[in-house]
């Protein structure tokens, strides 16, 4: 295992090995001059369950995508994509996709425990790939991904895209010139009464930190910086669900999650996630005004209205003007479903993506010393690191 000073400078090199690598970030027109077309960048995509619904409108509808291919391993789902979004190619496995028609990125909508060896395998081929979360469930697997992507030249990102919005990019600007002063203490939570449709959720490497406590954890340390070291107890508080097509079944992994991070210099923060919270707003969260995000310091404290993946602005407070005032309130466009589609414009136009393959990685690493500290009942000090600022 490699330690962090190590980590920081592996992850600098293959950083810049995957950029000067990648044809599809170099040597692309600006596309200032409306008179030059637009690149397109070819996507396969692996999974038409109930995300597909969600990703498939939104990339349909990028003039930087063209999805060339579909696949299920339920093959009607795979054609009924294919038909009502008009993908004139879909298969029946990864292989097939993968032998089929060209294509540049595989976006990855599969069950979480099926990421890493399909990403693997579109590595392989040669495929870049935007991953839903997890990329991978395990750090060792996540951090092979990577490594694989350094060797082919290739590039490989994880969702959520909860650092391209523009709520995200103020709390992040205010921290950094001081609105709050030194910052202290943060808190994130999300959660809902858990998914019925599938019962992935619940077997071993599901729960609800992969699913849910993966935005807030991104959001965090995006935010406030990396996390040092990880404390965390988890539970699994329903140990019976009734899942839609397969009706009862026994809960493997936790389903109730608080996890507290030390980000160093006196920063805590904590992130508290779980498939058994009653939320009148329901799972879309429609209509959410209470916030989800809140960050503390000396000087003030500013607090994400909504959820980070559907933010509705962001409150401030400071010593100087200490009643509250709304900020960012325009999503300007940003949906959690853009992920691929904003891949898919930086690859077509040569922008350096703010969603790093570095800073998944470390969640997975976080994600894992939870279940690890839960288990021993010690503090777990992390390995990993991203580039930081992001914004």
């Amino acid at each position: 295992m490699i330690n962090r000073r190590s980590f920081i400078s592996r992850s600098a090199a293959l950083g810049a090995a995957v950029t000067f690598g990648l044809p599809a970030l170099a040597d692309q027109p600006d596309n200032q001059d409306t008179a030059l077309p637009v690149k397109k960048i070819r996507v396969g995509l692996i999974g038409c369950g109930s995300v597909s619904g969600m990703y498939l409108p939104h990339l349909s509808k990028s003039p930087y995508a063209e999805v060339v291919s579909c696949c299920d391993r339920i093959v009607k789902r795979a054609e009924t994509a294919a038909s009502r979004y008009r993908i004139p190619n879909h298969y029946a496995s990864i292989e097939a996709m993968l032998e089929g028609v060209p294509f540049d990125l595989l976006v990855n909508l599969t069950d979480m425990q099926e990421h890493g060896h399909l990403n693997r395998k579109a590595l392989m081929a040669g495929r870049h790939v935007w991953s839903e979360k997890p990329m991978a469930s395990s750090y060792a697997e996540a951090w092979s991904l990577l490594e694989l992507a350094r060797q082919k030249g290739l590039r490989i990102w994880g969702a959520p895209a909860v650092v391209t919005s523009p709520q995200f990019a103020f709390m992040s600007k205010a921290l950094r010139e001081g609105k709050i002063g030194r910052p202290a203490a943060a808190h994130a939570t999300y959660g809902h009464t858990g998914p019925l449709w599938s019962s992935f959720f619940y077997e071993k490497n599901g729960g609800s930190m992969p699913d849910l406590g993966v935005y807030n954890l991104v959001t965090l340390t995006g935010i406030i910086g990396p996390a040092r070291s990880v404390v965390a107890m988890t539970s699994i508080v329903t140990p019976v669900r009734n899942i839609d097509e397969k009706g009862e079944i026994r809960v493997e992994a936790e389903d109730n999650a608080m996890i507290l991070l030390d980000h160093g210099n006196g920063v805590l923060s904590h992130v508290q996630c779980g498939f058994n919270y009653f939320d009148p707003h329901g799972h879309e969260g429609k209509g959410q005004e209470r916030p989800s995000v809140s960050i503390v310091g000396t000087g003030g404290s500013m607090h994400l209205v909504g959820y980070d993946w559907a933010p509705g602005g962001v409150d401030l407070a400071t010593v100087e003007k200490p009643e509250f005032e709304r900020f960012a309130k325009d999503t300007e466009g940003y949906v959690w479903e853009q992920g691929a589609s904003y891949i898919c414009e930086c690859m077509a136009t040569g922008k350096e993506p703010l969603i790093t393959a570095e800073h998944a990685l470390h969640i997975v690493e976080v994600m894992e010393a939870a279940r690890e500290s839960q288990e021993t009942g010690r503090r777990v000090y992390l390995k990993s690191t991203f580039r930081w600022p992001v914004v």
